[in-house]
């Protein structure tokens, strides 16, 4: 078969695609000694044997000589080629036992031996035995010649161009076979995870492409700088296994050296005496190239399936070295080199399912106050600062702990629990940081769990060491928490519960109560306190002390207190309809609806929304709100005071007010706070803190009114004391809309009997 006019080395391109080889003349050998044609024959009469070699037996063909095997009968040629090989062309007489003897060896060869690289051409000297035409198309022969018009010039002619088939077959089975190496060495390469394993396997493949043992270095050179020409070795195998894994060093290695130069300069594989460069170029500046010694010369097969295979390997450096940087991406945390969290899940995964389990303990270490050093001295300096706290805690802590950063400024230290010791790490942060010459000191905070007092995977526990961070930074600075099961306890109940609280109120749940607020003079109703209430499907009441603060920590308050103020307001309106014209209702608001940014527009929406009248909307916000961040608080209440709606500051007197705010403050009205209602007739110091504050809403000329009246004693007391307004069990209990309605109208019943 003719070569390719088409040079392998033109048709490579940029792409990552497979180069494929060009079929091209079987090899010679490579020891160099030059092959033979190897011709069998196969017939019943010597005269045919000794004719045919006679006629072929001084020629050469395609640059070789022919080496024939003789056999005298189908039975002798099926022993035969049991253990012959590389037969080239097999001269077979039809009749010879049966009169169809050569057919059934050709069915034998072809389907029993598999031989289909053999050219077969069938000689028969009684052709109406077998026609031509059912034979060529029943059986998988290549010519079909009676013996009579074989003459020595038309013999030389057939075997010749069998020969030539044979040859190209064969140049294209042995490339195929090479491919198909090569295409599984690919597939397990790409297998190796990191670009040393890889380069690795590389050597190992190459040597099994060549069919030598693995012998030889690779390495990679960088972006020339300038500077440098160093090459780094990856890997080594065989008599090269002496050179370690670090620069190549021309004086110690000065013909693998310099060999390696030279295939970088032509960026093309060199096949010299004794040893083969190869090439393997790579993106981003970084090329490999690779040093084989040989035991003996490359045949032009083997060199040009080495051209493919590296190639194709030059993509898989490629695609190596960007999984390990993104590996690295996804692994490692960038600034401080550590293991990041996704790692660190790993990790723990693997120590919660190890025998150490029982031994190991995960601390979080929290650097106290960082952001206000990072926002004082910049970015930079604070990188740096992580930078030197990461060297720490690994350099001090031992190569035998883990030590990761999951974030910003936390770290991590997982081991033993004799090594992770609190007191021990939190004396590494005695000593200041020396940072760009300023001496920096930093305090920490720890949360620590023991695994084996955890239940659950790597994530888990990391976030029962979150949960037992924050308690630590609650309780105190500079100080540490151990996780235990009862805080695992609480934290899964609070997070199940804002679950079926956020489902209970998209399914409607949640429902709004009304307690009355009573005159005590003439004990009549002039309105009443929205409180919501929550009771679930299964017909179970969720206490507010529960659910309102979850509400809050989860947000969900922003749109459940939008809905009772709605709710409220759209109430007022019905009430007044059905003829209670001066009721007010007052609806709490709690501080994270406060201090939400659209909280003004909701309000105004809701009044809008609902054409409620705004004097008789009252909103209750507690001491403690009004008195954190006050001067914002002024600003925000005397935008509400616009609306029209009024202010009254619940749970008066278990705060600590200023008076002066107090008064700039705009409120309405104070709420005397249930515990000194009680102590006025349950108590040695009596009414003197609720006197107080009667005398102070007095004074300022605001509305009072106390809450949690159980008794008429106590009812009687504050009427006496000048207290105008009441609410509590004393008048009425919290009710649904249908009760309330009952309830004020059998006071108007009872008023006018």
């Amino acid at each position: 078969m003719p070569q390719s006019s088409t040079p392998l080395d033109s048709i490579k391109d940029d792409h990552d695609d497979l180069v494929f080889l060009d079929e091209h003349p079987a090899p010679a050998s490579g020891d160099g000694v030059p092959r033979v044609w190897r011709v069998m024959i196969i017939d019943d009469d010597e005269d045919v044997h000794s004719t045919t070699t006679f006629a072929l037996g001084n020629l050469d063909m395609q640059h070789r000589p022919l080496e024939f095997v003789h056999a005298y009968s189908a039975g002798q040629a099926r022993e035969l080629l049991k253990n012959e090989t590389d037969i080239a062309v097999i001269l077979l007489d039809v009749v010879m036992e049966q009169d169809d003897a050569g057919l059934h060896l050709v069915r034998h060869i072809r389907e029993t031996l598999k031989l289909a690289d053999v050219r077969i051409i069938l000689r028969t000297g009684q052709p109406g035995y077998a026609p031509e035409i059912d034979a060529i198309r029943d059986f998988d022969i290549n010519d079909y010649k009676t013996k009579s018009e074989l003459t020595r010039i038309k013999l030389f002619t057939t075997v010749t161009a069998a020969i030539r088939s044979y040859e190209q077959i064969r140049a294209i089975s042995t490339s195929r076979r090479g491919l198909d190496q090569i295409v599984r060495a690919s597939t397990e390469l790409m297998s190796l995870h990191g670009v040393h394993s890889f380069s690795a396997g590389v050597l190992a493949q190459v040597a099994e492409i060549i069919t030598m043992p693995p012998n030889g270095v690779i390495c990679v050179k960088e972006c020339p700088d300038g500077e440098t020409d160093a090459l780094f070795v990856m890997a080594s195998a065989g008599a090269a296994r002496r050179i370690a894994a670090a620069p190549l060093a021309a004086q110690a290695e000065p013909e693998i050296h310099a060999a390696m130069q030279r295939c970088l300069a032509q960026a093309r594989n060199v096949y010299e005496p004794g040893f083969a460069t190869l090439y393997f170029a790579g993106k981003a500046c970084r090329d490999f190239v690779a040093y084989i010694s040989l035991i003996h010369p490359l045949s032009d097969i083997d060199q040009r399936l080495l051209e493919v295979f590296c190639s194709n390997v030059s993509v898989g450096l490629d695609n190596v070295e960007l999984v390990s940087h993104l590996h690295n991406a996804a692994f490692y945390d960038q600034l401080s080199k550590l293991p990041n969290r996704t790692r660190l899940v790993e990790i723990l995964d693997a120590a919660l399912a190890g025998p150490g389990r029982d031994e190991a303990t995960l601390a979080l270490v929290d650097l106290d106050h960082f952001a206000e050093t990072n926002d004082a001295l910049g970015h930079q300096f604070g990188d740096t600062l992580l930078v030197a706290v990461a060297a720490r805690l690994q350099n001090s802590l031992g190569q035998q702990l883990t030590v990761a950063r999951i974030g910003g400024d936390i770290f991590s230290v997982l081991g033993d629990a004799g090594s992770v010791n609190p007191v021990r790490i939190l004396a590494l942060f005695e000593a200041p940081f020396s940072i760009d010459g300023q001496d920096v000191q930093l305090s920490a905070t720890l949360g620590l769990v023991r695994l084996s007092e955890h239940d659950g995977s790597g994530a888990d526990a990391l976030k029962d060491a979150d949960i037992a961070l924050k308690r630590a930074k609650t309780s105190q600075r500079t100080g540490h928490f151990y996780f235990s099961r009862s805080m695992g306890i609480e934290i899964r109940e609070r997070v199940r519960l804002m679950h079926a609280l956020r489902t209970g109120f998209a399914k409607g749940e949640l429902f709004v109560v009304y307690q009355p607020q009573i005159d005590l003079l003439t004990r009549r109703p002039v309105g009443a306190e929205a409180l919501l209430r929550w009771q679930t499907e299964d017909g179970t009441f969720i206490s507010p002390d529960r659910f309102i603060p979850i509400a809050e920590y989860s947000g969900l308050i922003i749109d459940i207190g939008e809905w009772v103020l709605r709710t409220a307001c759209m109430e007022v309106v019905r009430l007044r309809e059905a003829g209670h014209r001066d009721f007010t209702m007052s609806v709490n608001v709690s501080q994270v609806q406060f201090r939400h940014p659209y909280f003004l527009d909701m309000l105004r929406a809701a009044l809008e929304d609902s054409q409620a009248p705004p004097e008789f909307i009252e909103l209750e916000i507690t001491e403690s709100m009004a008195m954190e961040e006050p001067d914002l608080l002024i600003k925000m209440l005397a935008q509400i005071k616009h609306t029209g709606v009024a202010i009254a500051i619940d749970d008066f007197g278990t705060g600590f007010s200023s008076l002066s705010y107090l008064q700039r403050l705009q409120v309405d009205r104070l709420k005397i706070d249930r515990a000194f209602v009680t102590e006025i007739t349950g108590s040695a110091r009596g009414s003197s803190i609720a006197e107080m504050v009667i005398q102070l809403g007095r004074n300022l000329g605001l509305s009072v009114i106390a809450e949690g009246v159980e008794d008429e004693r106590q009812a009687q007391i504050l009427q006496a004391l000048g207290c105008p307004l009441a609410q509590g069990f004393l008048f009425a209990r919290p009710m649904a809309v249908p009760a309330l309605y009952d309830w004020l109208s059998n006071d108007l019943l009872n008023r006018a009997a």
